[in-house]
């Protein structure tokens, strides 16, 4: 068995797909703007991934803007059958490198029209809606929104839809108005707002996937973390990754890398076995942060 698929399966929209993942955004420029330093590493990143088992990849069409999703069709289509891309709007960037919300009907169906563009579909598999009212979380109607994504699901440029950066006061409010697959909010072992969320969605059967689950912008950064990874042999970000792997059958991974180097160091982290007291150990992090 590889490495990859020791990491289990969940059901995502109409596919059964790996736990590990891979997710993007590192693909483009500093900040996540503008073409990469190298775009042939970036190339061969994506196709390590899939060659190593990956069928989860998540991306989004203001990542440069543009840019990855070019990379992904230049470097994947024709792409695998069972390779699943999902993407988000709701957001783009200004001229500065901002990241600025997007979220009228008109500005979400040329959203979901950019990204069939780019990536070279017809037909979206998985569209995640990014709720932009804050930095995290923040509640509000997003029946608007939500409703406007809808309708492209009905005219069959949207296969299924989730949701990202939202509150489970949204996500109830959401699954009114459609079938919601996924939810993808910040979630890791130093921040588990969300711990009473993932356990619900495991219980109806809907996949969590936490964005920056090696913390981000900001990498993790514990002694505990780190004095783990020594004992096992591994780096504290694998332990970070097989932590979320253990933490609920429901969570699918999205680590980013540019690198085919630190690539395969993730999808490693599928092999790592937790004790209980290391469980124990590691769960001090979110305390202490």
């Amino acid at each position: 068995m590889s490495s990859i698929q020791k990491s289990g399966t969940f059901t995502l929209g109409s596919h059964t797909v790996k736990r590990l993942g891979y997710g993007a955004m590192q693909l483009a420029g500093p900040h996540v703007f503008g073409p990469p330093r190298d775009r042939d590493a970036a190339l061969a990143v994506l196709r390590e991934a899939v060659s190593s088992g990956v069928d989860h990849i998540d991306t989004c069409d203001y990542y440069g803007p543009h840019v990855t999703n070019q990379i992904i069709r230049e470097a994947l289509s024709p792409y695998p059958k069972d390779l699943v891309l999902v993407t988000k709007i709701g957001a783009r960037r200004g001229s500065d490198a901002s990241w600025l919300p997007a979220n009228s009907p008109t500005e979400l169906e040329q959203a979901v029209h950019d990204n069939l563009r780019n990536l070279g579909l017809e037909v979206l598999d998985v569209v995640n809606l990014r709720i932009m009212f804050g930095m995290g979380p923040t509640e509000g109607s997003i029946e608007a929104q939500l409703t406007a994504l809808a309708e492209l699901q009905r005219k069959g440029l949207v296969r299924h839809i989730g949701l990202s950066n939202v509150t489970p006061a949204q996500i109830e409010e959401g699954l009114r108005i459609c079938k919601i697959v996924c939810v993808q909010n910040q979630y890791n072992l130093a921040h588990r707002d969300d711990d009473a969320l993932i356990d619900q969605l495991a219980r109806e059967g809907t996949a969590y996937v936490p964005f920056f689950p090696l913390g981000g912008f900001s990498p993790l950064q514990s002694s505990t973390l780190s004095r783990v990874a020594e004992r096992l042999g591994a780096t504290p970000m694998q332990v970070a990754l097989a932590w979320l792997l253990r933490r609920s059958p429901n969570i699918l991974l999205i680590p980013g890398t540019s690198s085919v180097e630190h690539l395969r160091e993730n999808l490693a982290a599928a092999e790592l076995e937790l004790l209980a007291e290391v469980l124990d150990e590691l769960d001090g992090v979110a305390k202490a942060a």
